[in-house]
């Protein structure tokens, strides 16, 4: 009788699982059904006021244009700001000065519609490249713009994924 409640739970169980797991909806973020791609290709982006922000504004049109330019009659507008810090990690013992560093570029941006300005997502995002300094100046700030360069796009990848997962909705 007890194996007969066990199996019959157990098929319950088995059931309840299966009617859980049907409700999931997983299909692919960039998918034709979704209309991602288009929403994404209708995305404006503010004006970069330095030039991280616009090494992380031009990555960004370039993503969500799929690499035909800026949106020529936006439905959607991102209002964002980038901002870049430089970090010594590796100190000499014989002096003052730095072998290594990370750069850290944060990007908080604002999705909204155009159409009633209804805000859409928020947030912050943030990535860090990491550098190596030499004894020259020249060198040591080529090598900061470079680190910046590649956060920079790092930065404007994650906060893309986030734009078009807030589209996908």
């Amino acid at each position: 009788m007890s194996s007969d409640i066990t199996r019959n739970a157990g098929i319950a169980v088995i059931l309840a699982a299966a009617a859980f797991l049907s409700a999931c909806q997983v299909r692919p973020l960039y998918s034709e059904s979704s209309g991602v791609t288009e929403k994404l290709a209708s995305v404006g982006f503010s004006e970069a006021g330095g030039r991280v922000e616009q090494q992380v504004r031009n990555r960004l049109i370039f993503l969500a244009s799929r690499g035909a330019g800026e949106a020529v009659n936006p439905q959607y507008h991102v209002e964002m700001r980038a901002i870049s810090t430089v970090a010594d990690t590796l100190l000499r013992q014989s002096g003052d000065t730095s072998r290594a560093g990370r750069v850290t570029v944060t990007v908080t941006y604002t999705l909204s519609t155009i159409a009633d300005s209804r805000v859409i997502k928020a947030g912050s995002r943030q990535a860090t490249a990491l550098v190596d300094f030499s004894e020259q100046e020249f060198a040591k700030q080529r090598a900061i713009r470079d680190a910046e360069n590649r956060a920079a796009d790092q930065a404007a990848e994650f906060v893309g994924a986030d734009i078009a997962a807030a589209l996908s909705r």
